[in-house]
């Protein structure tokens, strides 16, 4: 006998039954970038930075609003302590940046020819900053690095990581709405995806449902991600090359998420098709309350590494682990989520940094049993003032994973 909310059901009759929810959610607001702008240059002041450098992607979207994706080319924007933003981008693409420009500064071009760097070291000369540190984004590329650097000796490049985390890290009430829709919606699509389940589908066909679901919701570029994992597949973390199809009295393992106005979903959950035998049970068991320590451990003014401590405590003291081996937890506990799917706070045990109101990750402290299964439960949550909060409800039990009967 199935657990409750498993298989029954049709692809066709869930996606009809699917009423949109993504436009309940409001996106970024133009004033929020500003106030991120006057955030970032309060850090820069403690700090004693003068400028930082951000790079088309996340950062520079993040503090200016603009989008522009990342390539061979050097397009980015120096963010000074004083709150100007100069954008620096080939002269050809001016026009397109000036579109996508939500907060404005001056563009300095530069033509396909000519040293995109050096033109980099020449705005900072026009803000009378001739020497010291230049704080770069995180994730600029190594080509970036070595042309600033090849083209001049009196500037020492160091991590903007500080600042760009510093403020991310904390995520403003309008960006918790976001995330809170786009995790209610997948976890709506991960039950949807439950009750079509029958033997001998394919891994396959319930991605294509789960991406047209999201899409029925109104996230109108489907699922961000995608893993869907059957019996031994399933302890493999991150999946395996080809998927196997669904067989009686299985794991299932489907992890997942979408993008509504820049910001991520991602849940997990893990249940038995069919009967479940004493292993699985012993085991799903075991992962929810490992799941649950690790969240009484996110506490105000306590490391990440405390929680990613209390998942690995937990399993040992059920004679799983310890540490990293197999059977029990491979990878870190959680991972800050945002505009990036991973991005900080990390939970794991070399992580010192301090929570705080407003951090946002998931905590998904996977078991896993080489060549038998993996069980991961992953929900995320944020910090509030009075402690942690899930943005979803925990998995209920394996006899009833979303419940039904509740």
């Amino acid at each position: 006998m199935n657990a409750l909310g498993i298989g029954g059901s049709t692809i066709e009759t869930e996606l009809n039954a699917i009423q949109p929810k993504a436009h309940l959610a409001t996106p970024i607001q133009k004033e929020e970038f500003q106030s991120r702008i006057n955030k970032a240059c309060e850090l820069m002041k403690q700090q004693e930075i003068a400028v930082v450098y951000l790079h088309a992607g996340t950062n520079l979207f993040y503090f200016t609003g603009t989008k522009w994706n990342p390539s061979e080319r050097m397009v980015g924007a120096l963010l000074f302590s004083d709150g100007e933003i100069h954008y620096i981008a080939p002269q050809f693409e001016k026009g397109t940046i000036l579109d996508f420009m939500v907060v404005k500064g001056p563009v300095h071009c530069w033509e396909e020819h000519e040293n995109p760097y050096s033109l980099c070291i020449e705005i900072l000369g026009t803000k009378n900053i001739n020497q010291g540190k230049v704080a770069m984004d995180e994730a600029t590329p190594f080509f970036v690095i070595d042309g600033i650097l090849k083209v001049q000796s009196t500037y020492q490049l160091i991590n903007a990581k500080p600042v760009t985390a510093g403020c991310r890290m904390i995520k403003s009430p309008s960006e918790i709405a976001i995330i809170q829709t786009a995790m209610d919606i997948t976890l709506e699509v991960q039950k949807a995806a439950a009750r079509i389940l029958r033997p001998g589908i394919s891994a396959k066909e319930v991605t294509y449902f789960i991406n047209e679901a999201h899409k029925r919701y109104g996230i109108a570029s489907g699922s961000y991600f995608c893993i869907v994992l059957f019996g031994v597949d399933s302890s493999f973390p991150h999946g395996v090359k080809s998927p196997k199809n669904l067989e009686e009295n299985e794991m299932v393992l489907i992890d997942t998420g979408c993008v509504l106005h820049d910001y991520i979903s991602d849940v997990t959950r893990t249940y038995v098709y069919g009967k479940t035998n004493d292993l699985q049970r012993k085991i799903w068991n075991l992962e929810k309350e490992t799941q649950l320590s690790a969240f009484k451990a996110a506490q105000l003014g306590k490391s990440c590494a405390v929680i990613d401590n209390a998942s690995r405590d937990t399993l040992v003291a059920k004679g799983l682990g310890p540490d990293y081996n197999l059977p029990g937890l491979p990878h870190r506990t959680g991972h800050g989520i945002g505009l990036d799917i991973h991005e900080w706070p990390y939970i794991a045990r070399h992580e010192d940094t301090i929570l705080a109101p407003g951090m946002c990750f998931s905590i998904e402290p996977m078991i896993c049993l080489p060549g038998q299964f993996g069980i991961r439960l992953e929900d995320h949550i944020y910090m509030t003032d009075n402690g942690p909060k899930w943005f979803t409800q925990p998995a209920y039990s394996i006899d009833d994973p979303f419940g039904v009967a509740s």
